[in-house]
């Protein structure tokens, strides 16, 4: 065979596994008429509550542009689960927050969450949870730390665009 088969290549499974995390935690959240997108917001201010995020960090983390996100805090501030406030540290910035009415929404989402992370491990013990988070934690810890020499990345065509 000259290609790997797909579902024993990391970027393939990985993503696999990601994509029907994500399918079956929809199904699961269907009953708190919330996107994806939404849940994931909530959830990324929950992470980093302590700290505080703005609008522009979190859309790193999401890996969304901006102006998507800025509408996705207008339906949510609208909805009354996420606050804007000044960023004392950038007045063009605003902080964002969870409100207390998320708090229960995001205490289902776990629970949820949980059982859908559940269903995932089913039939693996103990050890072996604890192995597959240990090496897939290495493993993203390996990619985000990677430092390639400036010679060795290859330059590509952008993103959507195919060389001719």
């Amino acid at each position: 065979m000259r290609y790997p088969t797909l579902n024993k290549t990391l970027g393939f499974l990985a993503h696999d596994v990601a994509r029907l995390l994500r399918k079956r935690l929809e199904q699961r959240t269907r009953s708190l008429n919330l996107t994806r997108a939404q849940w994931s917001v909530l959830a990324h201010l929950a992470r980093h509550e302590d700290e505080g995020l703005n609008q522009s960090r979190l859309a790193d983390i999401l890996d969304v542009e901006p102006i998507t996100l800025g509408r996705l805090i207008d339906k949510l501030e609208g909805c009354g689960l996420v606050a804007r406030r000044p960023d004392p540290a950038d007045r063009r910035a605003w902080l964002l927050s969870l409100t207390e009415k998320a708090h229960p929404i995001l205490d289902k989402l776990w629970e949820l969450g949980a059982a859908n992370r559940e269903h995932a491990m089913r039939g693996l013990n103990e050890a072996e949870r604890e192995q597959l988070l240990d090496l897939l934690a290495r493993v993203k810890a390996n990619l985000a730390d990677a430092e390639e020499p400036e010679d060795s990345i290859q330059e590509g065509p952008r993103k959507g665009q195919l060389k001719a």
